[in-house]
């Protein structure tokens, strides 16, 4: 059985909206009456069945989690004629059925006013940005209700007036033929688009449609701890609604920029280091980089290849509890000389002879050579 998600053509977290207009849109592309191809008809039934599924947010949440397995009744394709919620996939099947007499598409009957749509923003942010925050200022392109004729398409000093197609009420009626029989459809009105009047002088300002688009600068908060892919919500900030109604919101999405020595592994901030290995074996104070600058790190005597060494309470602050921190977490790659000059391989040489068992009888003798080798880091 094919993921419900990916039949109707949505992401996971599609909301109530925007599954329905996907369905919508396939159920159209694939109903019997429409399509004649091989297989139309089967692929018709799934759609409704996805739909049927994740429009109702209990088995929504069961399928999430277990998949269909969680439906009950093994899964099975249910006949179209026992499906629940009949009423509502009639309506979507065929609202707007009919070529050029579907006028609105599609779209339920609106006559109030509308919400208007959210709108997307994507924003590419430095590392730094993303783990302190900033204020941001950007520039979106969006719709506005029009203040010449305040949103309702007239020009001033007129009125919409009734409509003539469906006498204000905002739809109309018309015999459709379906599989299941003739039924008459009751469909938005293509002349008004189900608002039950029309605009017989429009607004010279926004072309009889309440609306124009603007090009708007907004101050935006992003807060400590964000990460690619964090979303932003600016209420009432997407697209002015129809009729009155209200504004849509802007969503802003996040894309972090890498840094050339740091990463990130969701609070923690992970680097590399390199010492020499006298510094492995006797220990040194170093610089290195942090989220915070240049900060002091202690590498302690005898630290061994790979190791990892943790400065506390410098990693990334957490989104909404900034106050809490993680670690920054660095790995320590020991160098190891690949040329050596005659008096540092002496040196080298008299240790090896003195961790054997003939040079520890004479280790007295080179203590000062050991101590001349060591003491240069």
């Amino acid at each position: 059985m094919a993921d419900y998600y990916d039949l109707l053509g949505v992401g996971r977290d599609a909301d109530a909206d925007t599954l329905k207009r996907a369905y919508r849109k396939l159920a159209r592309q694939y109903h019997p009456d429409i399509n004649k191809e091989a297989g139309a008809e089967e692929r018709f039934k799934e759609i409704g069945r996805a739909y049927e599924v994740l429009s109702d947010s209990q088995t929504r949440a069961r399928y999430d989690q277990f998949g269909e397995a969680g439906l009950g009744g093994g899964g099975g394709m249910p006949d179209m004629g026992d499906m629940g919620g009949f009423a509502d996939l009639f309506e979507t099947f065929f609202s707007g059925f009919g070529g050029a007499g579907a006028g609105g598409g599609g779209r339920s009957t609106r006559r109030g006013p509308q919400q208007g749509d959210d709108l997307r923003y994507d924003l590419t942010i430095d590392f730094e940005q993303a783990v302190f925050g900033q204020e941001r200022e950007i520039k979106i392109p969006h719709l506005e209700t029009c203040d010449t004729c305040r949103g309702n398409g007239a020009k001033p000093g007129s009125g919409p007036t009734t409509c003539s197609t469906c006498g204000g009420v905002g739809q109309v009626r018309r015999a459709t033929r379906t599989p299941f029989g003739s039924f008459t459809q009751v469909a938005e009105c293509p002349s008004c688009d189900g608002s039950g009047q029309e605009i017989a002088d429009p607004c010279g300002a926004c072309g009889g449609k309440g609306v124009h688009q603007v090009r708007k600068k907004l101050r935006i908060n992003i807060p400590a701890g964000v990460d690619s892919g964090t979303r932003l919500r600016v209420a009432n900030e997407g697209n002015a609604g129809q009729r009155g109604g209200p504004a849509g919101d802007l969503y802003v999405f996040l894309t972090v920029k890498s840094h050339p020595k740091l990463r990130r592994d969701g609070l923690t901030v992970l680097s590399e280091v390199k010492v020499s290995y006298l510094q492995a074996i006797l220990g040194d104070s170093i610089e290195v980089d942090t989220v915070d600058g240049v900060s002091s790190l202690e590498i302690p005597p005898g630290t061994q290849p790979n190791a990892v060494l943790t400065l506390e309470n410098m990693g990334i602050p957490k989104l909404g509890n900034p106050v809490a921190r993680g670690n920054q977490r660095i790995s320590v790659n020991v160098q190891l000389p690949k040329r050596l000059s005659d008096a540092e391989r002496g040196l080298l040489e008299d240790l090896a002879g003195h961790h054997s068992a003939r040079g520890k009888q004479h280790h007295h003798h080179n203590s000062g050579l050991f101590a001349r080798l060591f003491g240069q880091k």
